[in-house]
């Protein structure tokens, strides 16, 4: 686990701009109910990837007319149980920290793995999302 004074900035970045933390397997299920809405998820990290790449492309991803109804994270290396529940909702894929789910209808319709945000600035990962968002919400 990684100590909360390097976690709860990165935890905050999201939360702060609208996304629930989602920390127990329960949250995670209890989200997944809502069938009838676009959900998206993001496994946050405290690594780099996540600090260039990741948390900046999604927030800026939701300027935006069309957007997920639900925005939700799970916490890599310290939400343990939320995380592993979130992954088995993310099969075929393999576990990816970070990496961004978008379900709709209960469904997982786009996945973004780690080596998709390796290296992608920021804002061609808002752009790709916003893309997602337009087909999807």
């Amino acid at each position: 686990m990684y100590p909360l004074e390097i976690v709860n900035p990165c935890r905050e970045e999201l939360t702060s701009r609208g996304f629930r933390s989602l920390e127990t397997a329960q949250e995670v299920e209890e989200v997944l109910q809502h069938k009838n809405k676009t959900i998206l998820m993001v496994v946050n990290s405290v690594c780099g990837c996540a600090a260039r790449g990741a948390r900046p492309g999604v927030i800026k991803s939701l300027n935006n007319e069309k957007k997920p109804e639900l925005l939700t994270t799970v916490f890599a290396g310290v939400d343990t149980e939320a995380v592993a529940k979130a992954r088995q909702h993310f099969l075929p894929y393999p576990p990816s920290s970070p990496s961004i789910a978008l379900f709709k209808n209960g469904q997982l319709v786009h996945f973004i793995e780690r080596y998709q945000i390796e290296g992608t600035p920021d804002d061609v990962l808002a752009e790709h999302l916003r893309q997602v968002y337009n087909e999807y919400c």
